[in-house]
């Protein structure tokens, strides 16, 4: 069983920045690849990022492209999502998903049905 756990959010202002990160309390987490999702009231939960198991394969939704940075570090367990340039827009709670399917390095799911575990969310708002 993996659990993950989200910290980070927060409220901020427009342009203001946050990282938020995730962090797993037991597995071989080097394995998995890792996702932000994120969910706004009243819409349905999207993939934000992605990493894959060594980092060297990530993906970026089209609208925070440029704006937020995957990454990882293997030997503390943990994600992190940098997010720069933030929108209102960006609201919503973001939940850190682990696809622990072994699969080739560079195939990165944005289906919420191919992550097995997840975190159970952390508040982004950015607000003025």
């Amino acid at each position: 069983q993996v659990q993950l756990v989200e910290s980070g959010g927060g409220s901020v202002m427009p342009g203001g920045s946050l990282r938020l990160s995730c962090t797993a309390s037991e597995g071989a987490f080097r394995n998995y690849k890792i996702a932000w999702f994120r969910q706004a009231p009243g819409k349905k939960r999207d993939a934000v990022a992605a990493i894959s198991w060594l980092g060297g394969h990530t993906y970026y939704r089209g609208l925070v492209r440029g704006r937020f940075t995957i990454s990882r570090d293997n030997i503390k367990d943990t994600v992190y999502l940098q997010m720069g340039s933030l929108k209102p827009e960006d609201t919503a709670v973001y939940y850190c998903a682990a696809d622990v399917t072994p699969s080739a390095e560079w195939l990165i799911s944005t289906e919420e049905a191919d992550y097995e575990f997840w975190g159970p969310g952390t508040q982004v708002t950015v607000s003025s």
